[in-house]
């Protein structure tokens, strides 16, 4: 079953002094989960939320653009990982070793996809 693992935490956590060090220990675990085929092909960093545009329904009921996120957060999705897994006890085994967690406080939520 396919499950998707979404990385959360403050913005300020992945950029500034370390990053480059925390970027290579998630290139590891990357390669170590990719060679396993629990990561599958898929998944992304995302840019910050000041570079989003917001689609939603306006008063008329047509499509309404606005800049940034739809709600101003603390804690933003700043990527994603798709994974190959078993159970949804196997994919937070392999989500609990996601290196910014212990690193700067990630939060990591998973869950499965409807398989469309």
């Amino acid at each position: 079953m396919r499950y998707v693992m979404m990385i959360c935490g403050p913005e300020s956590n992945w950029t500034g002094p370390g990053i480059d060090e925390l970027m290579a220990t998630v290139e590891s675990w990357w390669e170590k989960w990719h060679a396993e085929g629990v990561v599958v092909q898929g998944g992304a960093e995302l840019q910050p939320v000041s570079t989003a545009k917001t689609v939603r329904r306006g008063a008329d009921g047509k499509a309404v653009v606005t800049d940034g996120p739809y709600i101003e957060l603390k804690d933003v999705v700043g990527g994603f990982v798709l994974l190959e897994a078993d159970t949804i006890e196997d994919a937070v085994a392999v989500a609990a070793t996601w290196p910014g967690i212990e690193a700067v406080g990630d939060q990591v939520e998973v869950r499965p996809t409807t398989g469309r």
